[in-house]
């Protein structure tokens, strides 16, 4: 076991090292110790009388980040090198982990002495971060039922190794049935109106396959340049098909991959739950980590969210189906035509479409502008890693400096390749905590986009949505890396209420729309030079355009996830889509197929962090545009501004409520009307 890459806890992983029959032992193993380590640490003599943080919590933590350290390591692999040995691994494994902190949240001793040495704070002068830590841990012994009597917890922990089981099949077919689907398409004919980089992927990946053609998936990139350009209406529909019923039973997919009745077990396991710990419904559950607190004040923020922008949202539809009948000749919008409808009414408006712009944004320019911006507003620098391992080639590392001292890493891997989980996102690959030797621990950061990584032809060109994509993964990345914290339970995202989570990651997409900005992220592919000034202007221009539509979109999601999360009695297939029809009647404003499935594939909430929580995005967006407004005031690139913010936020990590440290730096409660003033959604 020595030899196992995954068990050298004192260095980084060794990708090329690391293989899927490394997995299991490593987790075996390092469950095994922490087994060991805990019954000793709870039966020592001074913590059986009176515990201390030294004799306590340091240990704990120590225990917490070997555990970290492999299964994130696992995780990550799974995510993005998804081989059927790997799955297998990780998916022997899940249950494993899941028990272990079941186990770990019903530990009854634990408990009680943490909630001695929380009795004995003051006495022993704790911090205040060490007080928010303790409090963090009590609520997770409430949420993972120590109080329950022995059956019930014993019900409990059954029905939360169902719930780790049937999350991790969820996400397994979404990726599957993404993968199983593709179109080959022989003549360029077919294809009219869609960019050439886009043209020249779909050429290429067609090659890789021995194909003589063009083979379209339903990868990001490849569906959204089809469903926003193609002309070919009866494509634009097939794609849409596809995509909107992927895992299910409906537009031709492997039914093995349905996730149609996992989506009822894992709503009934999450009511059974919370209806165990003694709450009424699982979105109560959820809220009690949050900053909203309560289910009622979600509603209402929803409600009012809602009340504003579906107005904006009917009005803007009521353009476009305009538009496409009076200039295209079509009576009646369908949900395949929207994307490509709208684009032609974005360049009749503003003169202006994402791929003209894409020219201008090549992603190592966009890189370049983005470490930049970072450098000015927060005083780092960011300087390309050689050494690190890589688990594939195209994957970047970076450090991260401040004072000439390195102070975090990353790794960039934002290409679109086969066995890669679709999507965005930000991860830990380790975290900043203080060591025992007294050293400190260097976080580093897993940042994941999927792009087209360009052929021989142009280098990867993004549209400047993916651009505000990648500002916001930075954005999460920074809010990890930048933390000053050495606790492990409130480093970096750890401890953040998750409708907060999103506030540094959405605050770094408003400089994606600023003019400074852009002309350090932007520069023609081929010519050099900066973005034109007339182009700037047409997007500054469009930047809210169709903001009611997106806004409802959003709302859409998050209250289906949310009133869904609310309900407590039984689930089927009917409740889950009347639910979903009811939520669609209050802010759809056009008509969506029979055949959508879109819950199929919502993993966020049925595999991922977000259930009864996908409101958070809009409520942080609502904290980020709060915040921004301080930096339009005093400069976008104030590094004053930017250190109050660091200090006071960004590096605080989870060490105070977020509502504190929002108010630390605003002096006041969050504010809705900055949010509709950025979307244009009050004047």
């Amino acid at each position: 076991m020595s030899h196992n890459p995954l068990l050298q806890f004192d260095e980084m992983p060794n990708f090329p090292e690391i293989g899927a029959e490394h997995i299991e032992p490593a987790v075996t193993a390092v469950l095994s110790q922490n087994k060991e380590a805990l019954i000793a640490l709870l039966g020592s003599d001074a913590n059986k009388a009176n515990p201390d943080w030294d004799s306590l919590m340091t240990p704990l933590e120590e225990l917490e980040d070997n555990l970290g350290k492999v299964w994130s390591t696992a995780s990550h692999l799974n995510a993005v090198t998804n081989t059927a040995p790997i799955r297998a691994a990780y998916n022997k494994c899940q249950p494993l982990i899941t028990q272990y902190y079941t186990e770990l949240g019903q530990n009854r001793a634990l408990f009680e002495c943490v909630q001695a040495l929380e009795a004995r704070a003051q006495q022993l002068k704790l911090t205040g971060t060490q007080r928010k830590v303790l409090k963090d841990y009590l609520l997770e012994f409430k949420l993972a039922g120590v109080d329950l009597e022995d059956e019930k917890k014993q019900q409990f922990a059954a029905v939360e190794a169902k719930l780790s089981e049937l999350s991790t099949k969820f996400s397994n077919n979404v990726l599957d049935s993404t993968m199983a689907w593709s179109k080959l398409i022989g003549a360029q004919s077919d294809l009219v109106g869609v960019p050439e980089a886009s043209l020249q992927a779909a050429a290429d990946l067609a090659q890789s396959k021995d194909q003589q053609g063009y083979l379209l998936t339903l990868d990001a990139p490849c569906y959204i340049a089809i469903s926003t350009h193609a002309d070919n209406r009866q494509l634009r529909e097939e794609m849409y098909t596809a995509f909107t019923t992927r895992a299910s039973d409906q537009g031709g997919h492997d039914l093995q991959f349905d996730n149609t009745g996992i989506i009822s077990e894992i709503l009934a396991c999450r009511a059974q739950l919370a209806q165990l710990l003694g709450y009424h419904s699982y979105a109560q559950v959820s809220v009690a980590r949050k900053m909203a607190k309560s289910v009622e004040r979600v509603n209402d923020f929803l409600a009012d969210l809602a009340t504003l922008a579906v107005p904006a949202a009917q009005a803007e539809f009521e353009e476009l189906s305009d538009f496409a009948l009076q200039e295209h000749g079509i009576s009646a919008l369908q949900a395949w035509d929207v994307a490509y409808y709208s684009e032609k009414l974005r360049k009749r408006n503003f003169d202006i479409s994402q791929e003209e712009l894409r020219p201008y944004f090549p992603l190592a320019k966009v890189q370049e502008g983005l470490f930049a911006i970072a450098s000015r507003i927060y005083g780092i620098e960011i300087r390309p890693n050689t050494q690190m391992s890589k688990w594939n080639p195209l994957v970047q590392a970076f450090d991260v400096l401040r004072a000439n001292e390195v102070i975090a890493r990353f790794y960039f891997d934002v290409f679109t390749r086969e066995g890669k989980r679709s999507g965005a996102w930000m991860a830990e690959c380790r975290s900043r905590r203080k060591l025992a030797d007294g050293s400190i621990q260097t976080p580093v950061a897993y940042l994941v986009c999927n792009y087209s990584k360009g052929s021989e032809k142009a280098p990867a060109l993004l549209s400047h949505n993916e651009v505000t994509t990648l500002f916001h993964e930075f954005g999460h990345g920074l809010h990890h890396m930048l933390t000053a914290e050495t606790h492990l339970r409130c480093s970096g995202i750890s401890g953040v209420a998750w409708d907060a989570v999103e506030l540094p990651s959405q605050l770094m997409e408003n400089w994606c729309w600023d003019k400074q900005a852009i002309a350090l992220i932007s520069s023609h592919y081929q010519t050099k030079e900066p973005l034109p000034e007339a182009l700037l202007k047409k997007l500054l221009r469009a930047k809210n355009f169709q903001a009611g539509m997106r806004t409802v979109r959003q709302l859409e999601f998050a209250m289906f996830d949310f009133k869904l999360h609310q309900l407590a009695g039984l689930f089927n297939t009917d409740l889950v889509t009347q639910v979903m029809s009811d939520v669609r009647a209050l802010t759809s404003v056009y008509e969506v197929p029979a055949s959508n499935r879109f819950a199929n594939g919502f993993s966020h909430i049925f595999a991922g962090g977000y259930a009864a929580g996908y409101y958070s995005y809009k409520w942080a967006e609502v904290l980020s545009a709060d915040v921004f407004s301080v930096f339009t005031e005093t400069g976008v690139f104030n590094q004053v501004t930017g250190e109050d913010f660091l200090n006071k936020v960004l590096s605080r990590g989870g060490s105070d409520d977020a509502s504190v440290l929002f108010e630390a730096f605003m002096g006041r409660e969050p504010q809705l009307e900055a949010l509709l003033k950025q979307d244009g959604l009050l004047r």
